[in-house]
């Protein structure tokens, strides 16, 4: 509300911000305690710009907090209830006001009290007698400022839209390519895309489901969940190393043709590591997959391959997909063995809690079972692959 200490004949400086034409105008706010200084400024402003008025630091505090706040504040220094800088402080501190630009106009006029104004946070210190022009200048610059800065505030968001839609193109290329990557191994190893699907899901939801668990909250972030769905389809990607004689045999391996086949772990390795050094960088989806690559095959009692890791020093990614990848192998049918029913695949991960797998990975999965099994018929082999995380 206009503050009519001052006598009736500011009533017409007090309505100035309603009159009709003035909707499109910048508005400014006057804040002295003299009514002669605020006539001589309205003066100057009223063609220009809408004026709203407040002859104490509280009542400019008020206006500047209500719905119809200023885009700018014209600020006296030398108030009898709150002073000019306490009042640009204020402005300064609170969230609601503190982009509003603040300009003092003072008597004045030493170095240090223009010093101190910059230090509460004005943008300019104009000191009394003021000069219409110099005024009128500053006054301008400001507004120019503004909508310079709400410009680059909008290309900015532009800018960061634009990046976030490269970014999710580019991860969309990314895990096109590792899908297909992943695929060139399994393709040799008569198996399908869709397997390498359900992994990932097997594995995302498993590690979902674990994010809360005491021995994998500091792990499982969100961001590493995601990295995890996207690592996944190269698992196997050493396979590709592995020669058809041995990777397309319908019998038992013999125990040197076994030795090879478990190379293709330090090949996946290997691989994967030349991507990384290529790189130069730091990829968190690349060590991912070199650490799921070379140990999803290593066995929680320390029996596994390639290192006969133990416990929890087999990575936790690794362990995920351990159970996930035979889950998976066991519902399946290759061309050595029979597909086996939902029941019989998971009983085999129970009895292997405490020796293959991880007993807590285990238990996890146990009590999703049924959401494994909804992900195994959603991506089942004679279905359309549904490429979507």
């Amino acid at each position: 509300m206009p503050d009519v200490s001052v006598g009736s004949h500011l009533s017409v400086l007090e309505m100035a911000p309603f009159m009709s034409g003035s909707e499109s105008k910048k508005t400014i706010l006057i804040v002295d305690d003299a009514p002669a200084n605020i006539q001589a400024i309205h003066s100057l402003l009223k063609d220009d710009y809408r004026t709203q008025i407040a002859t104490s630091g509280e009542k400019a505090l008020a206006i500047a907090c209500s719905d119809h706040p200023p885009q700018l504040v014209l600020l006296d220094i030398m108030m009898p209830d709150l002073d000019g800088y306490e009042v640009c402080s204020r402005l300064k501190s609170d969230p609601r006001t503190c982009e509003i630009p603040v300009i003092f106009i003072t008597g004045k006029v030493d170095l240090e009290d223009e010093v101190r104004g910059f230090q509460t946070g004005c943008v300019d210190y104009i000191t009394k007698p003021i000069s219409p022009p110099i005024l009128l200048a500053r006054v301008k610059t400001q507004f120019l400022l503004a909508e310079a800065r709400e410009f680059l505030k909008d290309q900015n968001q532009i800018l960061e839209s634009r990046v976030r839609e490269r970014t999710r193109e580019l991860t969309k290329v990314q895990e096109a390519t590792l899908l297909a990557f992943g695929s060139l191994a399994e393709t040799r190893d008569n198996e399908t895309g869709n397997h390498l699907r359900r992994t990932q899901h097997y594995l995302r939801a498993l590690a979902r489901r674990l994010q809360n668990h005491p021995a994998f909250t500091d792990y499982l972030s969100d961001e590493m969940i995601e990295g995890l769905f996207r690592s996944a389809p190269l698992h196997d990607i050493g396979k590709v190393g592995i020669p058809d004689r041995i990777l397309l045999k319908p019998a038992r391996l013999s125990a040197e043709e076994f030795e090879v086949m478990k190379t293709h772990t330090v090949l996946g390795r290997d691989s994967i590591a030349a991507a990384e050094k290529h790189l130069g960088e730091y990829s968190e989806f690349l060590t991912l997959a070199r650490q799921i690559a070379y140990g999803h095959h290593e066995r929680w009692d320390g029996s596994g391959y390639p290192q006969g890791l133990k416990g929890e020093e087999i990575p936790a990614c690794a362990r995920l997909m351990a159970v996930a990848d035979v889950y998976d192998a066991l519902i399946s049918e290759r061309v050595y063995k029979r597909a086996f029913p939902h029941e019989v695949a998971v009983q085999a991960i129970r009895e292997g809690s405490g020796s293959q797998f991880d007993p807590t990975v285990v238990d996890a999965f146990v009590e999703m079972q049924d959401e494994f099994l909804g992900m195994s018929q959603q991506f089942a082999d004679d279905c359309v692959d549904q490429d979507q995380p």
